[in-house]
């Protein structure tokens, strides 16, 4: 048993995030994990049409997910600026889009993606998309939530392969050494998201994927579960160095506070225009 756990709080430093490299050129987990999350979500999708669950075709859902996929980029590295770092990136604004950091002379690449402003761009291309196609906009969303929090899970297994978004400190057995984490054990939180938010996340909604009662509300629905997984997590999760704590909460647990109160807000919008 000694041998399982030190060979189990030893696995996150000896994962290399690089996947492979020729040259100059590299690809890590992270990135390499966005795009088995875009590829499961279609093949979820177009199981879905395939079963008639929808009326879409085949070339719709790549139109959706190539306006999805610029959205998430978009939106995830503007809710970075805007969330995380502002007051850096108001003074070096060239390093919201360039890989090369003027301020040090070197190239650094481009780093820093916030979930729920990747959240934003998708709702905001998923809207644009479905005013271009003519479709429901929460038509739209009931169709493509289910399959969200499947992606997700691959998001932040990418996260714990490159050895970053780590918990605090803790003296539990099940707690990983961290190469960036200093000489401490810590919460695997990203272990911890990938599974409530993404794969008990997806068991909920896509058992529930039919259910007439629920017809354009998934959007909502989705909303509140992951923040409530989100605010309880955080928990375990360690702070933004740049950051810390904002009256004895994460930013994490206050954007999930936010994505709660809107999901409630949003219920009672559609609920009152449409009753």
């Amino acid at each position: 048993m000694e041998n399982f756990f030190n060979f189990y709080q030893h696995l996150p430093e000896k994962i290399n995030p690089v996947v492979f490299q020729m040259g100059g050129f590299k690809v890590g987990w992270y990135s390499l994990m966005y795009l088995v999350a875009f590829l499961v979500v279609y093949a979820i999708l177009s199981y879905r049409i395939k079963k008639k669950e929808a009326n879409l075709s085949l070339d719709d859902l790549v139109d959706f997910l190539f306006y999805a996929f610029w959205g998430m980029i978009i939106g995830a590295r503007l809710g970075y600026v805007l969330f995380y770092n502002f007051t850096f990136f108001l003074h070096h604004p060239l390093n919201i889009i360039s890989p090369y950091d003027f301020s040090s002379g070197r190239f650094t690449g481009i780093s820093g993606m916030s979930y729920h402003g990747g959240l934003i761009g998708i709702i905001l291309a998923s809207w644009y998309f479905s005013r271009q196609k003519k479709i429901n906009f929460w038509k739209l969303s009931d169709f493509v939530i289910p399959a969200v929090p499947a992606g997700y899970f691959f998001g932040r297994i990418g996260n714990f392969l490159n050895g970053e978004l780590f918990g605090r400190i803790t003296e539990s057995h099940w707690g990983m050494f961290f190469s960036a984490g200093g000489n401490f054990l810590r919460h695997p939180s990203q272990i911890y998201e990938a599974f409530f938010e993404g794969i008990v996340l997806f068991v909920f909604l896509f058992f529930l994927r039919n259910r007439k009662e629920l017809g354009g509300h998934f959007l909502e629905i989705y909303i509140l579960g992951y923040g409530i997984f989100r605010f309880f997590i955080e928990f375990f999760r360690q702070p933004d160095s740049q950051i810390g704590f904002v009256l004895g909460l994460t930013l994490g647990q206050i954007l999930s506070l936010a994505m709660i109160l809107s999901a409630f807000l949003i219920f009672i919008f559609r609920k009152k225009r449409y009753n």
